[in-house]
């Protein structure tokens, strides 16, 4: 697994490093600031101790104006104070340094030129000898003489305690690298166990169809919201299965009942052809006319079948587009009026258009006319109206002279398949108005069929 990329690695791994670098990177960065702070704590600690240690300088003078500038004879040392075991060097205007207390010869720089040259105060930095020693030196002018008095002090006492730092807070990074990584390890099981469970549905839906899972919700995070949203996809999943098995189910129904009366003529025509017994001129016509029209019957059904089929992402026709509801209505009327001469209509339209799909809308218009003419009585009259201006501005009304629906009934009249007891005689599929709701709500509109004071319904279908 180390081999792979870090996008190839699991969910929980990939927390779980995530926790641990970043712990690691910032105890790092703790530790690499500690360290640089004790050093410098250090560093300024060597420092005052430097400026404190105070050189025998009565005796320094003298032996600069004497002449002599080396180191002390071995056996003066003891004599002479030299706490901190501090090493003294004296330097002139011209660079050249002499050992006063010390064997190892220190490197003069430039800063310690300039303070005996007096362009300098003081100087303190740090220096190296030949062999590699460290030294942290403070070079500070020496009254009376033109030259300079550089006082060194060793700085393997400072390295020494700045490596134990080091090797201290190496192991305590490690220990907290480790440590992360263990607790981003709990984390990443703690933190994804709703995902957990949530992956299990869904395998779980995947596996055996049952839509009937569901996750249960706790708080309102993220994976709440994800949990809530699956059940909630789970729910309309089962719900469009379950209206597609009622609409399966009403089809056969529906379907049955033509089948059944074709098989029924047809049996009947086709055992008056064996047995040689003709059927009387009447009864063969009307066989063969109730024949035709329950194939009438049937080819509605399957195409109202077909348009209720088409998916709820869009009509199937074409994209919507900016059209004439009056044209269309128009058209309807004129489409309706061919078939239906023993109802009159009567139409008002004015000018409106709408964002639609012309052949969608087409129809359910028809389908509300038809069934307008449907339940209208014999020389009754279809009121078509389209206003556009008033409290109805934009809205299409469609009534008719018939006996009505019964409030009770009204909730149920856009289901499919559905027919009002009193119409089961009538003919039609239950499908018109359900294809009329469907079309109108795709449109983003709504539609609604109301009773009329005096008798008679009104459809209102109003488009934005």
């Amino acid at each position: 697994m180390s081999g792979l990329p870090p996008s190839a690695l699991p969910l929980r791994s990939r927390l779980a490093l995530l926790v641990a670098v970043a712990v690691a990177v910032a105890v790092a960065a703790c530790a690499v600031a500690a360290w640089f702070l004790v050093r410098a704590e250090l560093i300024s600690s060597l420092d005052d101790a430097l400026r404190d240690n105070r050189v025998p300088t009565e005796q320094v003078i003298r032996q600069v104006r004497a002449g002599q500038c080396q180191a002390v004879p071995a056996e003066e040392r003891e004599s002479v104070p030299n706490p901190f075991r501090s090493t003294v060097r004296l330097v002139d205007r011209n660079g050249t340094g002499c050992m006063i207390f010390g064997d190892q010869p220190l490197p003069v720089g430039l800063e310690d030129v300039a303070v005996a040259r007096g362009d300098r105060r003081q100087a303190i930095h740090s220096v190296r000898t030949e062999d590699g020693a460290g030294y942290r030196m403070l070079t500070r002018p020496l009254p009376g003489t033109d030259v300079a008095v550089s006082v060194a002090r060793p700085l393997d006492e400072v390295e020494r305690s700045l490596d134990t730092l080091a090797l201290v807070l190496g192991a305590v990074a490690l220990a907290g690298v480790l440590g992360s990584a263990g607790a981003g390890v709990a984390l990443a099981r703690a933190g994804l166990r709703p995902v957990d469970r949530l992956t299990d549905a869904v395998e779980h839906v995947a596996r055996t169809e049952d839509l009937t899972v569901r996750i249960p919700v706790t708080g309102d995070d993220e994976v709440a919201r994800l949990s809530r949203s699956f059940n909630s996809m789970t729910e309309s999943l089962a719900a469009s299965r379950d209206l597609q098995q009622q609409l399966i189910a009403d089809a056969g129904h529906e379907l049955r009942t033509p089948l059944t009366s074709l098989r029924t003529n047809i049996d009947l025509l086709v055992r008056s052809e064996h047995s040689g017994r003709s059927l009387p001129p009447e009864d063969r016509a009307a066989l063969l006319a109730s024949v035709q029209a329950q194939l009438a019957e049937l080819a509605a059904l399957v195409g109202d079948l077909q348009e209720l089929s088409r998916s709820d992402a869009g009509p199937a026709g074409g994209p919507p587009e900016v059209v004439g509801l009056h044209e269309i209505v128009e058209r309807a009327v004129q489409r309706v009026r061919l078939r239906s001469s023993s109802v009159f209509f009567r139409s008002s339209l004015d000018a409106w258009y709408v964002r639609v799909e012309p052949a969608a809308l087409e129809r359910a218009v028809v389908n509300v006319l038809d069934n307008a003419v449907k339940f209208s009585p014999p020389e009754g009259t279809v009121r078509v109206c389209l206003a556009a201006e008033g409290p109805a501005a934009g809205e299409l009304l469609v009534r008719d002279d018939g006996p009505g629906v019964p409030t009770a009934e009204l909730p149920y009249v856009f289901d499919r398949f559905w027919r009002s007891p009193s119409a089961r005689g009538l003919p039609g599929s239950g499908l018109g108005l359900a294809i009329v709701a469907r079309t109108v709500r795709q449109a983003g509109g709504r539609v609604e069929l109301r009773p009329v004071a005096g008798g008679g319904m009104e459809a209102a279908l109003r488009f934005p």
